[in-house]
């Protein structure tokens, strides 16, 4: 079983000569006590072509010290770095072999760096005797594994202990600093290593060239691209870590490439992107089923909690709460499933072809801010159309339906000005926030229209128990008052986002 820890540190540049400053006079810092001496032995692994050193992700198998095992590091902040452990074992745990899918894909995880560190840990407490921080002078033995290079040196590494406030790193700094110590340059052990043995990624096949100039149509959509296709690799890791909005974030990478596709179809051929988009259809739709149930249970619990008690008739919270857990635990098992697929890492290598050779068309070639400025007007033109046939049904299913579908276009227009921004400046950022508006309109409604069915099966089901279905009419009330009300708010809205001046101003 792997279990995570938020790690904080701060490294130093050392020689085996340099001397520690006195501690104690760092603010906070009322004693330090000597730990003694540990010696640890790692190995790192990586792809021949040093994936994860690419992405500054750190694997690694160590034994000696207190957390012997493996160990996973993926970057947070400059500084901070989550540290994924699984115990000890001579193969790749399977718990972060799942987190590297995405990443190393079908390649061979080999070593690559071994150090073997002498380990001189000191512990400083405050006036209470709680642990701060752990300070150690490490010296290091680096050997490249595919290299044959060895290099070696000295380092402090200052971690803060858990739950401490980081001023306490600030204080522990200026000490140093006055001692002379300095920063090191090398963001950590393996990097350091890696560049010091000599170790160098396989030679790649050689890039393709550069497909369209700087400024032009082709360059401007393959950056969004890459960007959504970076997002999908990056978000995958955070899902099955169940991080908080990990799911949305995935879920939204894969809309936005999908969109773009479509809207900027003159620029990449629909051929080849088409098949693609269907795929990131159908990921989005697997990783949806925890996403829309996540909105859903929010939103009843909220609801829920603006009653009054003396109108909760019966065990709603219970029921709810058992809905809650059942639809969760499903929804959780088939996104995973999906991200373990062949499928999944099928399409994740149609994406790696898709941006090694693009398949860009003749209006690739041309000025970036007139190509794109076209395709949003046209998105737009098209959410226009769809808000139009809505507003002229009468509120019933239809409407609903037609309002889900302007929803879609109202996205599909706000991604289209957010891919352009880069090149249209402040118009598509100002067309991209109108469109937000409308988009978070309509979803308000369709949250209502979903949150309507779910209540009704729940009434169903509290009725066939003997319950009083009380409580879950009243709250099918407040829904079907939310849904008139976001109709009822749709036309202004969409007049402040339909003016011309919006789409006029993308080329000027």
């Amino acid at each position: 079983m792997a279990d995570t820890k938020r790690e904080i540190e701060r490294k130093y540049e050392a020689t085996p000569r340099t001397g520690l400053p006195d501690l104690t006079r760092a603010a906070g810092v009322a004693s330090v006590t000597d730990e003694g001496v540990t010696e640890l032995d790692a190995v790192y692994y990586d792809t021949p072509d040093l994936r994860l050193a690419a992405d500054a992700l750190t694997l690694r198998r160590r034994t000696g010290g207190a957390d012997a095992g493996w160990h996973l590091k993926f970057p947070v902040a400059s500084g901070i770095r989550d540290e994924i452990r699984a115990p000890l074992s001579d193969t790749l745990p399977q718990s972060l072999a799942g987190l590297l899918r995405s990443r190393v894909r079908d390649a061979e995880i080999v070593p690559v760096v071994r150090l073997r560190s002498s380990r001189d840990v000191r512990h400083l407490h405050d006036g209470d005797g709680t642990l701060l921080a752990e300070l150690s002078v490490d010296t290091v033995h680096a050997e490249g594994l595919t290299s044959g290079g060895e290099a070696e040196w000295t380092e402090i590494e200052v971690e803060l202990a858990d739950d401490t406030d980081p001023a306490v790193l600030d204080a522990v700094e200026k000490r140093l600093r006055k001692a002379g110590i300095r920063p090191s340059d090398s963001p950590s052990k393996l990097s350091r290593a890696l560049a010091e043995t000599g170790v160098e990624p396989e030679a790649p096949a050689a890039a393709p060239e550069p497909p369209r100039a700087p400024g032009t149509a082709g360059a401007a959509v393959l950056a969004y691209v890459r960007e959504q296709v970076e997002a999908i690799v990056a978000y995958d890791p955070a899902v099955r870590r169940d991080l908080p909005d990990a799911v949305h974030q995935l879920r939204v990478a894969c809309r936005r490439l999908r969109s773009a596709f479509k809207t900027y179809g003159k620029v990449l051929d629909r051929e080849v992107t088409d098949p693609i988009g269907e795929e990131l259809k159908w990921l989005a739709g697997e990783l949806g089923v925890a996403r829309d149930q996540e909105v859903l249970d929010e939103r009843l619990r909220a609801r829920l909690g603006e009653l009054p008690r003396t109108l909760i008739l019966g065990p709603v919270r219970a029921r709810l709460r058992r809905r809650d857990a059942a639809h969760g635990r499903n929804a959780r098992s088939q996104a995973l499933a999906a991200l373990d697929s062949a499928r999944h890492l099928a399409l994740l290598g149609a994406l790696d072809a898709l941006l090694a050779g693009p398949p860009l068309r003749e209006d690739a070639a041309d000025d970036a801010r007139t190509v794109l400025a076209r395709a949003v007007r046209k998105d737009h033109a098209r959410l226009a159309g769809r808000i139009g046939h809505a507003l002229s049904l009468e509120p019933q299913h239809e409407r609903d339906l037609a309002l889900h579908e302007a929803r879609k276009a109202a996205k599909r227009a706000r991604y289209a000005a957010e891919a352009a921004r880069p090149t249209l400046g402040k118009p598509a950022k100002r067309l991209a926030k109108r469109m937000k508006a409308v988009q978070t309109l309509l979803g308000e409604h369709q949250d209502a229209v979903v949150a309507r069915g779910a209540l009704r099966e729940l009434a169903i089901v509290a009725h066939g128990a003997g319950e009083s279905a009380f409580t879950w009419g009243l709250l099918y009330g407040h829904e079907e008052a939310a849904a008139a009300a976001a109709e009822r708010a749709l036309p202004g809205v969409w007049a402040g986002a339909s003016a011309p001046h919006l789409t006029a101003s993308l080329t000027h």
